[in-house]
């Protein structure tokens, strides 16, 4: 064997080593409840895991990762003020043609990517529970790429264990959660049109973000109690019957409404002469449309329909306008 191959070989198990060790660092730090410093620790490290690991598969698949010009037929690389190469960053390594990573899977890179520019600058609050289902993704998305690209060895799920928690979730937090009430304005705005401009098939596929309904379960006989949660797949009967008994609405499908259809709900609450035009009015004087305040959405790129959260706004109007509308 060449000098030259086993250096090669060197360095892609090195960059893999390197790899499957910000992961880990990243998971413990997220899961550490002494450490508030959170999602900005595990941002940061699943993007050098990630980029290491891509670095790792071009090495691999002798694919050329660092900036260059053509001169002639010669190439003449791009070097730091120090003289050492420009390798790609992550977002560059997604854009190759040549990347192996698919479409959702990309999209919660390009989001953790987006998001690591809008925290990096400035003390961030509160994003931790709201992003979890997108960092439980990136997690999933990075053992099941390793293995892809690097064998069933390389995986990282035996070094982790489930974390634990001291508290339930009650409905006022899982709706504060949704609200989004105590996030920073830049990560608010951010997120929400970020997900603007994705498809509802992007949005809720579950390697842009991992979404679990958790059920507390009884067990009706010894032996049976020993995991705390137990995973079904989503199409299964038992799946089928738990959303029938407990109501349960996908969080990746929101219900939308189309203009009449908002205005014909007020009316049937007990406003008969809210309008379609008083509708315009109070959309238009709230900038409603605008996609960072996340009232709803354009359809096909036709139609704009209206999420819930639209819907009690204007129902507030109406009931502090009751006089107006009775």
């Amino acid at each position: 064997m060449s000098k030259r191959i086993r250096r090669v070989g060197s360095i892609k198990s090195e960059l893999l080593k390197k790899s499957r060790e910000a992961t880990l660092a990243a998971v413990q730090i997220f899961n550490n409840p002494n450490i508030s410093f959170k999602s900005e620790s595990y941002v940061v490290l699943m993007i050098i895991a990630w980029t290491y690991l891509l670095h790792a598969y071009f090495r691999d698949q002798k694919i050329e990762y660092r900036y260059c010009q053509l001169n002639g037929k010669r190439r003449e690389f791009d070097r730091t003020k120090h003289g050492a190469c420009k390798y790609w960053e992550l977002e560059r390594c997604l854009n190759d043609p040549k990347s192996p990573i698919d479409k959702d899977t990309a999209n919660n890179l390009r989001f953790l990517i987006g998001l690591r520019h809008e925290i990096e600058h400035q003390m961030t609050t509160r994003i931790d529970d709201i992003l979890s289902a997108r960092f439980q993704a990136c997690c999933l998305n990075f053992n099941a790429y390793i293995k892809k690209l690097f064998g069933v060895g390389k995986g990282i799920e035996k070094h982790l264990s489930f974390s634990l928690q001291f508290s339930t979730i009650s409905t006022e937090q899982k709706e504060l959660l949704e609200e989004h009430r105590d996030l920073p304005k830049n990560i608010q705005g951010y997120i929400k049109d970020f997900d603007a401009k994705l498809s509802d098939d992007e949005f809720s596929h579950p390697h842009y973000a991992y979404r679990i309904l958790f059920v507390a379960k009884t067990a009706n006989r010894k032996g049976q109690a020993d995991r705390v949660i137990e995973f079904v797949k989503s199409d299964s009967p038992l799946a089928e019957a738990v959303n029938r008994e407990y109501a349960v609405i996908k969080e990746t499908e929101k219900k939308k409404y189309l203009p009449m259809q908002v205005v014909d709900l007020m009316k049937a609450e007990g406003y008969p002469t809210f309008s379609i035009h008083n509708h315009t009015q109070l959309w238009q004087s709230m900038d409603a449309k605008n996609p960072v305040n996340g009232f709803g959405t354009m359809v096909a790129g036709k139609v704009w329909h209206w999420y819930e959260r639209w819907i009690d706004l204007v129902r507030k109007h109406c009931q502090e306008n009751k006089e107006r509308y009775s």
